[in-house]
């Protein structure tokens, strides 16, 4: 089974969309019901490193880390440097009392997450945020050098997902939280977001598509439906088209809106997200009437793609301020 919801190559990550979205809703809602049940619902310092295996990786992984970051630590019985390592990713595990969660992987006998996540050698750390999975840093790492990844780490995850944490009380028996954790409500229109999801994960775009404004039919203001609809409109743009044949369109052709439009949609599959933005913003600049609408509304959309809360955004959006004032 292949993990779900990751960007692992820099592409606009679909599939990460229903949870990265509802990322900050879940922060709010667990925040919510500790303090209405008194503080209940806390996890024990040993449930703060946990042992993952492919069968639990969805349910101990993805799905927790729209909760909380979840550092995953790849190791082996047989790594010298891992002995070093998981130690002391262990102890600050604890210190940082609930600010992530360190998932443990034995590579040799979970050999299909190893590829998954593209690891050439041990020691590896990653992350993964809000079901996006992001590399740390391989091999031995001094203890200061790994403080400053894992504070950077903690800091997106709270901007920009709102993701604070799990509560931490020593007294907690292991495990107990979770088992008690009370499920979410389902949504009315989570099945169909479900199925949105589920197209994307088969490669059906158009299906994708067609379920997303099936939600907004009945709901217009419904921002996963938005935003899903967006990226998956953004794919089923370029999926038939050449990239060299665009690309160089788009160079030979600097002030025409089609071409630069064309190429900013390929810049931001590809993960060139301010080359998209920048690209759009120029066109802008060059262009008038009909023209210059047209490119604005595109690049609209591409931030929609991106979403609001990305700081790429904001600056991409006093940029095109000033190029249309």
């Amino acid at each position: 089974m292949q993990p779900r919801n990751m960007s692992m190559s820099g592409v606009v990550d679909l599939a990460a969309v229903k949870q990265a979205q509802e990322a900050k809703a879940k922060a709010e809602q667990a925040r919510a019901e500790a303090a209405r049940n008194g503080g209940t619902g806390a996890v024990s310092p040993a449930d703060l490193v946990i042992d993952v295996d492919e069968a639990r990786f969805e349910s101990d992984v993805l799905q927790r880390s729209t909760e909380v970051p979840v550092v995953i630590d790849f190791w082996a019985e047989w790594c010298e440097p891992c002995k070093q390592l998981s130690p002391v990713l262990e102890r600050l595990a604890v210190e940082y009392n609930g600010r992530f969660l360190l998932a443990k992987i034995d590579v040799d006998a979970n050999q299909m997450l190893m590829q998954q996540f593209g690891v050439q050698g041990i020691p590896a750390v990653f992350a993964v945020v809000a079901g996006q999975a992001l590399p740390l840093f391989q091999g031995a790492a001094s203890e200061t050098q790994i403080r400053q990844t894992l504070d950077q780490l903690v800091q997106v995850a709270e901007q920009r997902f709102g993701l604070t944490g799990l509560a931490v009380d020593p007294e907690a028996e292991p495990g107990a939280a979770q088992a008690a954790a009370p499920e979410r409500p389902a949504g009315p229109h989570d099945a169909a977001l479900e199925a949105a999801v589920q197209a994307l994960d088969a490669g059906d775009l158009g299906g994708a598509v067609q379920a997303y404004k099936n939600v907004l039919a009945e709901d217009p203001a419904n921002t996963e439906a938005k935003l899903g609809l967006a990226q998956a409109e953004l794919l089923q743009r370029v999926q038939d088209a050449d990239p060299q044949r665009v690309r160089q369109e788009a160079a030979d052709k600097p002030g025409d809106a089609r071409a630069q439009i064309a190429a900013a949609d390929l810049d931001l599959v590809g993960g060139h997200v301010e080359d998209a933005f920048g690209r759009l913003i120029d066109t802008v600049r060059v262009t008038a009437g009909d023209d210059r609408d047209t490119v604005r509304l595109r690049l609209l959309e591409l931030f929609e793609v991106v979403g609001a809360d990305d700081p790429r955004v904001a600056a991409a959006r006093r940029a095109l301020a000033r190029a249309l004032f």
